[in-house]
């Protein structure tokens, strides 16, 4: 079912992405932080689900909170005419792959097990 979903969902997006307007390079940072913010909180909350800590109002609030906070540094940093949000990025991306490496070494460990099981049955026989 999950996939499912999962292909529709691509198959939207993939349709949405080729019919809509061309962003404004004037607003493409802005966009690029906002979507690395969100993909952090994605991460964080499947590594949240997988460590059973999973909290949806932490999960919301993070997501909006963090991709407000780093528009707002993108903001700051076009008055200052100084690129504050490449520090966003940099820590928003270090979270991303340090979340990854959660979500891998959980799915590595699960299919390791399931090896074993699988070895330790052909044995017996």
């Amino acid at each position: 079912m999950i996939f499912l979903i999962i292909i529709i969902a691509c198959i939207l997006g993939a349709i949405v992405g080729l019919n809509a307007p061309m962003i404004s390079y004037t607003y493409s940072s802005y966009l690029a932080i906002a979507i690395i913010a969100a993909l952090d909180s994605v991460f964080g909350g499947v590594a949240s689900v997988i460590n059973k800590r999973f909290d949806m109002k932490v999960f919301i609030s993070g997501f909006f909170g963090n991709a407000i906070l780093a528009i707002l540094l993108t903001v700051l940093g076009e008055k200052l005419n100084v690129d504050i949000y490449l520090a966003a990025i940099v820590v928003f991306v270090w979270r991303m792959f340090l979340n990854l490496g959660i979500i891998r070494r959980y799915y590595v460990e699960k299919w390791s097990e399931k090896i074993k099981k699988v070895t330790e049955k052909d044995i017996e026989k």
